[in-house]
């Protein structure tokens, strides 16, 4: 079951007449699976890609490998071309990219702790870019990311 905030954003998307789609990594399709579960799914999800993998990166998005080496699989600079390469190839009016650390044996550091997630969300009325860092276990993490994509969208949608 999708939670409340999910549920909402996907019925004003829909009202809005307008469509989603992912780009995941550290969710590894998640957001998208708790989108489909909405009464509103067949109206707004246009799909998603699971780019868990460096080599998904940037072989099918194409996420320049300099990005990757210089800034990490996990950061807001590949999020950015994640987001901006999907929203391209879905042709989606609202695209959401995720990466971060749920797991440790990633990129995490002092800095950059297990529990960072890296959100960019293109919208029709602008982007937004967002990094917060969660606790709790892998599943716990990616679910209150979901939400906060979530939240983050209705936010900037019904300003």
């Amino acid at each position: 079951m999708p939670s409340e905030i999910i549920t909402e954003c996907s019925k004003l998307i829909a009202q809005k007449g307008w469509n989603i789609a992912f780009a995941e990594s550290a969710s590894a399709g998640r957001l998208s699976a708790e989108s489909s579960l909405t009464p509103n799914s067949g109206d707004i999800l246009r799909g998603g890609i699971v780019c868990y993998e460096v080599f998904v990166k940037e072989q099918i998005l194409k996420v320049p490998h300099y990005l990757i080496k210089e800034f990490t699989p996990e950061s807001m600079q590949v999020t950015q071309v994640l987001a901006q390469q999907a929203a391209h190839f879905f042709n989606s009016k609202i695209t959401v990219a995720i990466t971060g650390l749920t797991t440790a044996g990633g990129s995490e550091t002092k800095e950059k702790p297990v529990g960072t997630i890296f959100l960019y969300i293109i919208t029709p009325v602008g982007n937004i870019s967002h990094q917060e860092v969660f606790s709790g276990n892998p599943e716990e993490i990616v679910l209150k990311a979901a939400d906060l994509a979530a939240a983050l969208i209705t936010k900037k949608i019904s300003e």
